[in-house]
């Protein structure tokens, strides 16, 4: 089976993808900048996107309190 590269993921996949919860994903994207688009009712996401996300540090901020911001 081949595999669009450069697909949208949903929220479902992208949990499966980082091995974390939708209750994980939803606070990344509120409070530490996740990139996520909103299409309608509907989160998406670029692998790429989460992937560099996640190698920059902003998964490692595991308090809401501190999103060091100054």
């Amino acid at each position: 089976m081949v595999e669009i590269e450069d697909r949208w993921l949903s929220i479902h996949e992208i949990c499966t993808h980082l091995g974390v919860s939708s209750d994980t994903v939803y606070k990344w994207i509120n409070k530490h900048g996740m990139p996520a688009h909103r299409m309608g009712r509907l989160w998406k996401f670029k692998k790429d996107d989460v992937d560099e996300w996640v190698r920059k540090g902003g998964a490692s901020q595991t308090s809401g309190e501190h999103d060091g911001k100054e």
